[in-house]
C-alpha cells in the first residue's frame, strides 16, 4: 500500500486524525495508533488516531511515506503521502 490519505478537521488540529478505511495495513494503523471506527450513520469505517495531523506526518516519515500534496477542502485538510 503505497499511497495513504491523511485528513483532520480544521477546527480538530489537535486530533482526532483520520488515517485509513477498511482496506488499510492493520500493521499500519497499529503503528500510528489508529483505532477502526464506524459511525452508525455511516455506509464506510475508518480508522483514527488521537494524534493530531503533525504527529501523525512525522510517524509516517520514519516509515519511508513522504506527502506528495495536501489540500484543504471545507473544514478539512487532506495530505496524500506515497512510500516508494
Amino acid at each position: 500500500m503505497p499511497y495513504l490519505f491523511v485528513s483532520t478537521r480544521i477546527r480538530l488540529e489537535s486530533g482526532p486524525t483520520v488515517v485509513g478505511d477498511e482496506q488499510s495495513d492493520p500493521e499500519l494503523m497499529a503503528h500510528l495508533g489508529a483505532k477502526y471506527f464506524h459511525e452508525k450513520w455511516n455506509n464506510f469505517s475508518e480508522y483514527r488516531t488521537d494524534d493530531c495531523a503533525r504527529v501523525v506526518l512525522d510517524k509516517l516519515e520514519k516509515l519511508g511515506y513522504r506527502v506528495l500534496s495536501m489540500t484543504g477542502i471545507g473544514q478539512t485538510c487532506i495530505w496524500l503521502l506515497h512510500k516508494s
